[in-house]
């Protein structure tokens, strides 16, 4: 189970403020500056860091923490999030419109094996999310033999 996420923005106050809107939840600073955190307070303990763009995770020396370090922005990026949101999938897509962002609303069988509302943050990170009658459709795609007759039989583990 994934409990929380980070990613990072143009404007983070703005793309924390839009997903908060969606997840019904609400923003408070991070302990990086720049940085806000979303947090809809669900039984999971669900949260996404925004944090300014170009900034990444770096791993620490020796026994020091993981820490934050400012890179060079990237236009894309290969990470994305599936969420399931207390909001109906029309209030998902006019908060996409107005942000000028885009969103798509794909139906299982659009050469997809479930519903899910593409929601492009800023037009550079995708976050699929499932309003409540999307949800057990996913959940049900993510049981083994689902995913069996979608991409066959699992691999066998790498030896160290």
């Amino acid at each position: 189970m994934i409990h929380h996420i980070s990613i990072d923005a143009h404007n983070p106050l703005r793309v924390a403020s839009v997903l908060a809107e969606i997840m019904n939840g609400k923003v408070y600073k991070f302990l990086v500056a720049g940085s806000y955190l979303v947090i809809p307070f669900d039984y999971y303990g669900t949260h996404i860091v925004v944090f300014k763009e170009g900034d990444v995770w770096s791993p620490g020396n020796d026994t020091e923490s993981a820490k934050v370090l400012q890179t060079e922005p990237a236009d894309l990026v290969s990470m994305h999030a599936a969420i399931s949101v207390p909001i109906a999938p029309q209030q998902i897509e006019q908060i996409g419109q107005r942000e000028g962002w885009r969103v798509l609303t794909r139906m299982k069988g659009d050469v997809v094996p479930f519903s899910a509302i593409e929601f492009w943050v800023e037009n550079r990170i995708l976050f699929e999310f499932f309003p409540s009658e999307f949800t057990p459709e996913y959940l049900q795609t993510m049981q083994p033999e689902a995913i069996a007759k979608i991409l066959g039989q699992p691999l066998e583990p790498v030896p160290a």
